[in-house]
């Protein structure tokens, strides 16, 4: 059984018809073993590569392939590396679905093109930073104003891949959430997101 749906696939393609411009790959890592959505998660990086010959799944062992994961900075799974032209830092950890699913599209279209998406202004400010900052948004899949915060994290990260931008599925990995102190967090099924940027 397909985790995206026919008619779902056919806007896909079409979409990454006309927006892709450059090669995409998502790079996924995962285990066996042990692995809460991991086996769903390379099933969604998968479906979605068989929508555009643009877009290839490259699939790594999370314990097997460490020097890799160490590459990448992945330190968790289900993890995916979204890779265009160069590395923008990119990174999902948690299943993209439910709302999510739309950050996973549009990040892909994003990262073909090449654009962040960001204003001039936004360019310039960002351009002052003098220390990388890494901002690590919390998601749940049934929040309708997560995939917001995940995309203008993800933008942030973009404009130069020095400042890694990652989103986190809050129910797979509500401790970490809670260790940074995300004060909306009430339990792992919450509709909320939360932000945190170091």
């Amino acid at each position: 059984m397909t985790l995206i749906r026919d008619e779902d696939k056919k806007t896909i393609r079409e979409e990454f018809a006309e927006k892709l411009v450059a090669p995409v790959r998502l790079v996924l890592f995962t285990q066996e073993i042990e692995c809460q959505f991991c086996a769903e998660t390379r099933q969604i990086v998968e479906e979605v590569a068989a929508l555009s010959d643009k877009i290839t799944a490259e699939i790594y062992n999370f314990v097997t392939d460490k020097d890799q994961a160490e590459a990448y900075g992945i330190d968790k799974i289900p993890a995916i590396a979204i890779i265009g032209a160069q590395d923008y830092g990119i990174r999902f950890y948690g299943i993209p679905s439910g709302y999510e699913f739309s950050s996973l599209f549009e990040d892909i279209i994003d990262v073909s093109r090449g654009e962040s998406g960001l204003l001039e202004p936004t360019k310039k400010a960002l351009a002052h930073l003098k220390e990388p900052v890494h901002i690590q948004v919390f998601v749940t899949p049934t929040c309708p104003y997560c995939p917001m915060a995940v995309r203008l994290a993800h933008r942030l990260a973009s404009m130069n891949g020095a400042s890694p931008g990652s989103s986190w599925m809050m129910a797979l990995l509500l401790h970490t959430a809670r260790a940074r102190h995300l004060r909306h967090i009430r339990h792992a099924a919450s509709s909320t997101c939360g932000m945190a940027v170091t």
